[in-house]
């Protein structure tokens, strides 16, 4: 293990431990939310200029499951051909990313549903825009206001050299016209769930990164997913306190022969935003992880990433004894039309499941498109860092049962079988979801082989990764007009329930996929 890969190990381990859900620790935990002092779902400035952005948002003919196995990966060649996002293609990306798709309105006040699954509702992941000239929009540094829909510039001027220095060169960031930055303000959603909230970070990026990727995808527009950067560099540049909010990821969009930008110096930003709530509460364990995670130099990044290569895969699946035992997936052959942009605005957390079965096809299908690899700068570019483990309770065809899933094979292979739904529902944290579902998805990690190589910065990626997957799994089954809701777990528990085939493997996310019941009028 490198000095890189073993100096924050140990602290993604005890943050892990100590974060993990069982019967007993929640049970004994006696935290209640406090309502009045529930925090606002927005970052907002004072006294910033709002940019509106486009309200003609651009629709690509694509169908949402096409969009979902094609990978326009950004360039990391300097003779690539340009590929420029004018400002209503970002605005495009920025809202089925993470904008505001319904208002409802309650006599409490009203109810806002946003483009992508968030723990909680509580909506703690931030987009800012870092850009050259693009068409219709100046170069700078801009927050993205999902309350109004609007860019307020922080930063006048060309920046993406920073980032590019920061990243240790990244190919793909180094040549990007335009760089999407996720952070997670940690409050938000820490009100409600306490020292979790950083698994929760990467989990809400995830599902708002599988949209931009799917929708960035259907416009042809490349992009990549890059979790190595020096931290302070782009927390400075984005003007954030990084005690209460962080860079989580960032997505290059775009591509150029060779940006070629240089670093500017970046002066400290002194900006006023509201109060999220009367007081926040700080919890150390979050901030522990994060800082023992952060890198300090741009050689730490480009080390990183190259120490995927010569590395075998992130969590070797385990060969069935035979080929009899693998089931090979049969995906649907005529696909539903509907492009992806639609399919964002229908999506919404199934709130509970008919016990009704779902077809093979449409079960494989899910699976085929949802677990395809993305574009990103962490493991190998042919193997993901998490595994797929499927609980089978109502899919015709398909017997009931614990399954793992083996990507390269495109094959499940039957672990036990068995009527497993109450067994599920227990798993995911005794929620009538889970068992009522026609199957249930949970991703684990090898947290021990990922250590080794990529550190405690491995911990970041192989949660983002299952927060990614899962948002895909939501848009594959909405684009086949099922429903899918995501999940927590008792952790022990669900590893001990998939061994010996998942022994020493952590759960990172779930996803329960069925048939929605529909409200009676």
């Amino acid at each position: 293990m490198s000095n890189v890969a073993d100096r924050d190990a140990q602290a993604a381990w005890a943050y892990h431990n100590g974060t993990k859900h069982s019967y007993a620790s929640v049970r004994s935990g006696r935290h209640t939310l406090d309502w009045d002092n529930r925090p606002l779902p927005f970052k907002i400035y004072r006294g910033l200029e709002a940019l509106p952005l486009p309200q003609d948002l651009a629709h690509s003919p694509l169908p949402a499951l096409d969009a979902l196995a094609r990978v326009v990966a950004a360039g990391g060649t300097p003779d690539v051909a340009p590929v420029l996002p004018d400002l209503r293609t970002l605005a495009t990306l920025l809202y089925f990313a993470a904008g505001i798709t319904r208002r409802v309105r309650h006599p409490g006040g009203e109810m806002l549903f946003r483009a992508a699954a968030c723990t909680g509702a509580l909506y703690h992941i931030e987009l800012y825009v870092i850009c050259g000239d693009l068409p219709g929009l100046p170069a700078g540094v801009y927050h993205c206001g999902m309350h109004d829909f609007a860019l307020r510039r922080l930063r006048a001027g060309d920046f993406r050299g920073v980032i590019a220095d920061a990243t240790g060169a990244e190919p793909a960031t180094a040549r990007a016209p335009a760089i999407i930055a996720c952070t997670s303000t940690f409050w938000r959603n820490a009100w409600k769930y306490r020292a979790r909230t950083y698994r929760h970070c990467f989990w809400d990026c995830g599902t708002i990164l599988a949209n931009l990727l799917a929708v960035a995808a259907a416009h042809g527009i490349p992009a990549r997913v890059v979790v190595g950067f020096v931290d302070d560099m782009l927390n400075r540049l984005l003007g954030l306190d990084p005690d209460r909010e962080v860079t989580l990821a960032l997505i290059p969009l775009g591509a150029a022969p060779d940006a070629n930008t240089p670093v500017p110096p970046v002066e400290k930003l002194v900006l006023e935003t509201e109060p999220l709530s009367r007081h926040e509460v700080q919890y150390p364990a979050i901030r522990a992880v994060h800082a023992a995670s952060s890198f300090s130099r741009p050689e730490d990044a480009s080390a990183w990433r190259a120490a995927v290569e010569g590395q075998p895969d992130a969590s070797p699946p385990t060969a069935p004894a035979a080929a009899r035992e693998l089931i090979p997936l049969e995906p649907a052959a005529d696909l539903p039309a509907e492009s992806v942009e639609r399919v964002i605005l229908r999506r919404g957390s199934t709130r509970r499941f008919e016990r009704r079965t779902i077809t093979f096809a449409q079960l494989s299908t899910i699976l085929d498109r949802g677990m395809r690899l993305i574009s990103r700068d962490y493991g190998r570019p042919d193997a993901a860092l998490t595994d797929a483990y499927v609980v089978v309770h109502a899919v015709d065809g398909l017997a009931p049962g614990a399954y793992a899933y083996h990507p390269h094979l495109r094959a499940l292979a039957l672990l036990k079988a068995g009527d497993f739904r109450a067994t599920a529902g227990y798993l995911a944290l005794e929620q009538a979801l889970a068992a009522d579902a026609a199957a249930d998805v949970f991703f684990l990690a090898d947290l021990h082989h990922i250590f080794a190589y990529l550190g405690g910065r491995g911990y970041r990626a192989a949660q983002l990764e299952g927060g990614i997957l899962g948002g895909r799994l939501y848009l594959a089954a909405y684009a086949l007009r099922l429903g899918a809701s995501g999940l927590t777990f008792y952790d022990d528990d669900v590893t001990a329930f998939f061994s010996p085939h998942a022994a020493g493997k952590s759960v990172m996310f779930l996803t329960a996929l069925g048939r929605p019941q529909r409200r009676r009028s």
